[in-house]
Parts: structure tokens; C-alpha cells; sequence
């Protein structure tokens, strides 16, 4: 009798833990999806007021960009519906195919890409433009996951580290340099080596793939005469105000400008032909000259909260690809979001870095969503761990 209760007690323990970890990981799938929906409406009534100006001047009509992103927006929706519902271990099986088809992507622009901006980054078909570098930060992170948790056993060997890193990173950073894009570059080694740092991989290896990464993007930043000219206006804008300098000056002014809660929505100055790319890459400027510190804050707060929500779910992860899978996924989105805001406040380099869920355009606003997609889904899974 008492061996009896003793079991039945103790699976209804077991049953009632399963059920709190499920409510557990829904409860972060449903907190990560909170933020992501704030940014991307702020970023269309952002978008509306910022491209009104330019798009009345290119095309006649001060909506375009605003209904070109809410069609990229409903798209992104039911790509990450989609990435939710597919269970993340499917990318394991597919991570080959993947980075093939990114590098296809990635030396097919470097042939026929579209210039602009002094970089050769988009393919453009028809009336649509993709920039194949965007896709390719998900198909590196996604390869790199499943390559570390394969070679687990033998990561003790720099070389079974050193071979995934430059198949799938090392080869993507090179092609993405070559556009030029240093922005994007970064990124894609800054997501790779968080991918390494939560595998099994020793700490010596990894200090070193740090430091030859560091070295290599200095190198890069200081001998190629346009990266050079980026980092010397980050540096000095007011060197030159009416040059190099102008961007960097004009998003000071937009800030500035704001004040502690901004001129009002719709009131920006800077989207008058001062500030140029102020609906996408210096979106952030025109969201802090229109509702000030306080709008700002909220931004910030909110990519905060996408990066601890992030981390929690990989924590949570029923495996060590999913793990990994969600580290690099946060990764990603944090550096971009890093690299963009600080270009824009003036502590890093401009690199045209889109700011995710906020910025103008369509692939990187597409693969953000499906990236959250697959989180979602590594929550979601977390309540039932495989061994």
C-alpha cells in the first residue's frame, strides 16, 4: 500500500514539474515575441515620419516605404509563424544545403549585385532586390551548431574548432568583405565565435580565434582606404562637417534635438534632406529627435530585453544544437543592433548596418523574424529535453 502511494505520489510530481517547465518555456516564447512586436510598430510609425520626405521626392508619394514595410512586415509574420511551428532540429539535417546555397548567394552578388553606396550587396530581380548576406548569418550559425555538437568529443584539438569556423564563417566573413561590408562581416564572426564559446571547445582555442578575429578586422579597417575614411569620421566628424563628417554631425544634431521627450511624432527635422539614410540605417536618430531620451530608452530597453529573453531560452534548451542554435541566433540580432545604434550615436564606425525590426528592408527584416521563429521554437521544445 505504501510502496503504491509512494509511486503514485511521484508521478504526479514528475507530471506536475513537466507541466511547469512547459508553462515555463511558453511564458518566454510569448515574452520574446513582447519586444519584437513594440520595435517593429515603433519602427513603422518611425518609418512613416522619416521616409516621407524621400519618398515623396522619388516617387510622389510620402507612403511608399511605410506600405513597402508593412508588406515586408506581414511576410516576416508568416515566416515566423512558420519557423515556429518546424521543429529546430530539422535545420541540423539541412545545415550543409544551407551554407551552400548562402555562398551561392554570397558569390553570386560579388557578379551581378546592384551597387549602391559603394558596395555591391543586393541582387536584384525584376522589381525586387535581396541581399543574400543577410540569410547568410542564419545558414553560418546554423552550420557552426551543428558541426560543434558533432565534433563534441574532439574539440579538445584546435583543428576539429579551426576547420568548422573557417568553412562556415571564415568563407562567408571573406565574401561579405569583399562587397565591402565590414558591418555585416563583423557580425557574422561575432555570432560564429558565440556559437564556439558555448560548445565544448577549450578556452585557449577560443582566446585565440578572439584575438585573430580582433586583429584581422583592425588590419582590414586600417589598410582599405574606404573603411579607413569610416573610421576616421567616426573619430573626428567635426573634423570635417560638410564631408565625411555630415552624417555622423547631422545624427548628433537629430538627438540632440530631442531633448528628454522629443519635438512630437511627425515633427522631425532631420528627414528633410539633413540626415541622409534616416530611415534606415539612422532610423534611431529620427525615433530620438521625435520622442526624445524617453523613445530611446524604450528602443534600448527593448533590445535588452530580446538579448536577456534570448539567453534564458538557450539556457533552457532541451539539447546542446539547440543551445548553441540560440546563442548564435541572439548574437546575431544584439550585434547587429549594437553596430547600428552605436554607428549612430557615434561610438562605432557607420558600416550601413540595418537595425533590426526598425530599419528599411525587406531581408533583413524577413530573416530577423524567421530567426525568432526558430527561437520560439527552441522554447517551446525546451519543456521536452532529449537526451
Amino acid at each position: 500500500m505504501s510502496a503504491g502511494v509512494t509511486s503514485i505520489t511521484r508521478a504526479r510530481t514528475a507530471q506536475r514539474k513537466v507541466a511547469q517547465r512547459r508553462s515555463a518555456n511558453t511564458r518566454y516564447a510569448v515574452l520574446l515575441l513582447v519586444p519584437v512586436a513594440l520595435l517593429t510598430v515603433i519602427g513603422l510609425g518611425a518609418i512613416r515620419s522619416a521616409s516621407s520626405v524621400v519618398g515623396i521626392e522619388l516617387y510622389g508619394d510620402g507612403w511608399v516605404y511605410f506600405k513597402k514595410q508593412a508588406l515586408w512586415v506581414g511576410i516576416g509574420v508568416i515566416v515566423a509563424i512558420i519557423a515556429a511551428r518546424v521543429p529546430y532540429r530539422v535545420y541540423r539535417k539541412a545545415a550543409g544545403p544551407l551554407l551552400i546555397a548562402s555562398i551561392v548567394g554570397l558569390i553570386a552578388v560579388l557578379q551581378f549585385g546592384v551597387v549602391a553606396g559603394g558596395s555591391r550587396r543586393w541582387i536584384e530581380i525584376g522589381s525586387l532586390t535581396f541581399q543574400p548576406s543577410e540569410f547568410a548569418k542564419f545558414s553560418v550559425v546554423v552550420y557552426l551548431a551543428a558541426a560543434l555538437e558533432r565534433k563534441e568529443r574532439l574539440l579538445g584539438d584546435m583543428w576539429h574548432l579551426a576547420v568548422p569556423l573557417g568553412v562556415s564563417g571564415g568563407i562567408a566573413v571573406l565574401l561579405v568583405l569583399l562587397e565591402p561590408d565590414l558591418g555585416t562581416a563583423l557580425v557574422i564572426f561575432g555570432a560564429a565565435f558565440a556559437v564556439a564559446a558555448v560548445s565544448a571547445a577549450r578556452f585557449r582555442h577560443l582566446a585565440v580565434t578572439a584575438l585573430g578575429g580582433s586583429a584581422a578586422a583592425l588590419l582590414l579597417a586600417i589598410v582599405s582606404p574606404y573603411r579607413r575614411e569610416r573610421l576616421t569620421s567616426f573619430l573626428h566628424p567635426f573634423a570635417d562637417p560638410l564631408g565625411s563628417g555630415w552624417q555622423v554631425v547631422q545624427s548628433y544634431v537629430a538627438l540632440g534635438t530631442g531633448g528628454a521627450f522629443g519635438v512630437g511624432l511627425g515633427a522631425s527635422r532631420a528627414r528633410w534632406s539633413f540626415l541622409p539614410n534616416a530611415h534606415t540605417d539612422f532610423i534611431f536618430a529620427i525615433i530620438g529627435e521625435e520622442t526624445g531620451f524617453a523613445g530611446g530608452v524604450t528602443v534600448l530597453a527593448m533590445f535588452a530585453l530580446i538579448g536577456v529573453i534570448g539567453y534564458l531560452i538557450a539556457i533552457r534548451a532541451p539539447d546542446r544544437f539547440g543551445r548553441m542554435l540560440a546563442v548564435g541566433i541572439v548574437s546575431w540580432l544584439s550585434l547587429q543592433a549594437l553596430v547600428n545604434l552605436g554607428g549612430v550615436v557615434g561610438l562605432l564606425p557607420i558600416t550601413g548596418m540595418p537595425l533590426p525590426f526598425m530599419s528599411v528592408g525587406g531581408s533583413s527584416l524577413v530573416t530577423a523574424f524567421g530567426a525568432v521563429g526558430v527561437l520560439v521554437n527552441i522554447a517551446r521544445n525546451g519543456a521536452n529535453p532529449t537526451t
